[in-house]
């Protein structure tokens, strides 16, 4: 009989060390994803900070205010506008009209 309780004793106490360990392991798990789950809405904040100054730097106005400041760039105008005339390649007809007599 005290075999069998010393079993008994024996099983309890590591029936018993298993369930603090899993509960401790159960603990530490919800804990990492209260953090993980904090993280996120942080993260998703910053993003929609990002995104909504993306959109603003992105505006037109600030656009062309930056290529005339930064870049020297100006509105293209006909007064301002060079055209090159490219020298026309002869054509089939037009050499054979020629060659003849």
């Amino acid at each position: 009989m005290t075999r069998l309780n010393l079993a008994l004793l024996f099983a309890v106490i590591a029936s018993a060390l298993v369930l603090v360990n899993a509960a401790y392991d159960a603990r530490r798990l919800f804990t990492e994803i209260h953090r993980a789950e904090v993280e996120s809405l942080r993260l998703e904040g910053e993003h929609k900070r990002l995104e909504a100054e993306r959109q603003l730097q992105a505006t037109n106005l600030r656009v062309e205010r930056t290529a005339r400041e930064k870049l020297r760039m100006a509105t293209a105008t006909p007064a301002v506008t060079m055209y090159e005339g490219r020298a026309a390649a002869p054509t089939a007809a037009a050499s054979t009209a020629g060659a003849r007599p």
